[in-house]
Parts: C-alpha cells; sequence; structure tokens
C-alpha cells in the first residue's frame, strides 16, 4: 500500500503550519530577543539533513527491508500526533509563544495541559513529527541523518530557552522545571 499520497499533504499542511508561525509570531511584536541564533542553527539543520536524508534514501545505502506500507502508516501517524501536540501547546501558550526566544514584560509561566508535564511539549510535537517523516523514509541512515542534527539544534534551543526563563523567572522557573519534564515524560 502505497501512502505517499498521503504523505505529500501531510507534508504540505505541516510545512505551511511552520512557514505561518514564523510569519506571525516574532519577538519584534513581543519583546527583546533571546534567541542567540537558535533559529537559524534550527533552519540550517532542517535544511541540510531532510535533502541529505533524501539522497541516502534514493542511493539505497542503509535499506530497510521492512514492510514499508506499516512504516509509512506508523510514520504519517507520528507526524500527525506530533503536529497535534505541537499545535496544542502552541495554543496552550496564546500570546507568550514565539519563533525566536522571546520573554514579554508581563510573561507567565504556563502550567497548565500539556505544560503540566512538559517544559517544551512544541519541541517535543515536532520531534515526533521528524522521527515519524524519518521513519516513512525506510532507511536507518536516513533516519539517523535526519534525527540526530535536528534534535541537537533543538537541544541546543531548549538551553537558550531554559536560560533565559531561568534570568527572568529565577526560583519560580526553577520549581516548574523540578516538577515537569523537559521534553520526553518520565524520561527527560
Amino acid at each position: 500500500m502505497d501512502l505517499s499520497f498521503v504523505l505529500a499533504p501531510v507534508s504540505i499542511v505541516w510545512i505551511g503550519s511552520e512557514i505561518l508561525l514564523a510569519r506571525l509570531k516574532h519577538s519584534d511584536q513581543k519583546g527583546p530577543s533571546r534567541d542567540r541564533r537558535s533559529i537559524i542553527i534550527l533552519w540550517l539543520a532542517i535544511s541540510l539533513s531532510i535533502p541529505a536524508a533524501i539522497v541516502v534514501r534514493f542511493l539505497g545505502v542503509g535499506y530497510l527491508p521492512f514492510n514499508h506500507a506499516m512504516m509509512n502508516l506508523g510514520g504519517l501517524m507520528l507526524i500527525v500526533m506530533g503536529l497535534i501536540l505541537r499545535w496544542v501547546a502552541v495554543l496552550t501558550l496564546r500570546k507568550y509563544f514565539t519563533v525566536d526566544v522571546a520573554i514579554l514584560s508581563d510573561h507567565k509561566i504556563i502550567t497548565a495541559g500539556v505544560y503540566k508535564h512538559l517544559r517544551h511539549p512544541s519541541y517535543t510535537g515536532i520531534l515526533v513529527s521528524f522521527v515519524g517523516l524519518a521513519i516513512t523514509y525506510s532507511n536507518w541512515v536516513s533516519f539517523v541523518v535526519i534525527v540526530v542534527p535536528i534534535t541537537a539544534a533543538f537541544l541546543h534551543r531548549i538551553r537558550i530557552e531554559e536560560r533565559a526563563l531561568l534570568e527572568h523567572f529565577g526560583e519560580s522557573y526553577r520549581r516548574y522545571c523540578a516538577s515537569t519534564w523537559r521534553l520526553i515524560p518520565r524520561m527527560y
């Protein structure tokens, strides 16, 4: 069963939603940026990893001889689940969400909804989507080429974001960190 006819529209929705977020939520609308160019690092990791993974896949290096229909279906499900989690997180943050790291003068620590358990559910969601995309390639080298650099770029960004939040909120953010997981419940 070829699911590429579903992967294409899902990918278009995914890319479109990220472009929409990027256009709507920059810190110039919010407050001074504390991003330290992490958004550029993210976009570079994504922009280089995905084409490289496509090339590796078409070269046949790392091909996995598994049921491709099941891998495509599983990957697509992860992409959609990740997008849903990302958008739930963004909508929970509402006005406090920015594409680049910025803190408003009236900023609050959100601890409701998905933020009750995870500090960065938006990043968890997008990383789940990238894992799903990598699975659809049915290629272990492509999986590594997508997941490792993109995850590293997000971890770098999380360090910057958490440093900014800690500087702004101090002990209250430290307490929030102690009661939540960074990305993966009960693991990290």
